[in-house]
């Protein structure tokens, strides 16, 4: 194990018992970073296989099937991300590709083999559906920590699991589909339990749950989730299966390149 790897979990077992010494025990900043490295910055790389299945209100569903492949430079830093769709026909060939940045916007393209398209991501489509999912694409790659002031609130039980809930309030609402939200983290292993998702007007309108947790080669992971739109009563359900994690990634898979010709020894 690295030494940062380390250092972070020493941080993160004084943080639950209260041993900080240079300041509040319990801090929202530091819980809501611990959250960051736990959730999108676990080891090295890692290479997964997902599956989608958004349900409408009538209960009419459609599946994604895709691969997803990060790549970090820098835990809590630069990361890559590239993710390519399997199935269904509509979808497949589809491509999106993250070069994630720290205090600036990150770059993002999306490929639509139907029209033979690169679309570059702006900065105000982060916040859109991310394949016709419940998932915007802020959700899938994340969001910089320095957006958000974090406020500890609590500490409360989720199911059989204890929780730090950590209020996020965005520093300029008018550039998030959000003016909060309000996480449960797990103080055992700070992967997120459930978020809330609230306007401007202060109305909850879409709630992650996280479904399933295993440990994969000792690291804790989500496999199963699940995003609801209250506003449509639609919801979609994530499953994570065939997780590798530290496999080699090079930073010749993270190419604009990519999006048309993808690789294939990756994608498999």
């Amino acid at each position: 194990m690295k030494l940062k790897r380390i250092l972070a979990a020493l941080a993160a077992v004084l943080i639950v018992e209260g041993g900080v010494s240079a300041g509040p025990p319990m801090d929202g900043h530091a819980i809501a970073e611990r959250m960051i490295l736990a959730y999108y910055y676990p080891r090295d790389d890692a290479k997964m296989a997902v599956t989608m299945r958004i349900v409408n209100r009538q209960g009419q569903e459609r599946k994604r099937r895709l691969v997803m492949l990060r790549r970090d430079l820098k835990d809590g830093g630069e990361q890559s991300y590239y993710l390519h769709f399997l199935a269904p026909p509509d979808v497949q060939g589809m491509s999106f590709l993250v070069f994630k940045h720290v205090g600036r916007d990150d770059d993002r393209w999306l490929y639509m083999p139907a029209l033979d398209l690169v679309k570059r991501i702006s900065a105000a489509d982060r916040r859109t559906s991310f394949a016709g999912s419940d998932f915007s694409y802020e959700d899938i790659s994340g969001r910089d920590i320095d957006e958000d002031d974090h406020a500890f609130l609590r500490e409360e039980a989720i199911g059989d699991r204890a929780a730090f809930v950590v209020k996020s309030a965005a520093k300029r609402p008018g550039e998030s589909e959000f003016a909060y939200r309000l996480f449960w983290m797990d103080t055992a292993t700070f992967l997120p339990l459930k978020v809330e998702h609230y306007s401007p007007q202060g109305k909850l309108y879409k709630i992650y749950e996280t479904r399933e947790i295993r440990t994969i080669g000792g690291t804790p992971t989500i496999t199963k989730a699940m995003m609801t739109d209250l506003d449509n009563g639609r919801f979609t359900e994530i499953a994570v299966g065939d997780v590798s994690y530290d496999v080699g990634l090079s930073a010749n898979v993270f190419q604009e390149r990519s999006l048309r010709r993808p690789p294939a020894s990756w994608i498999r």
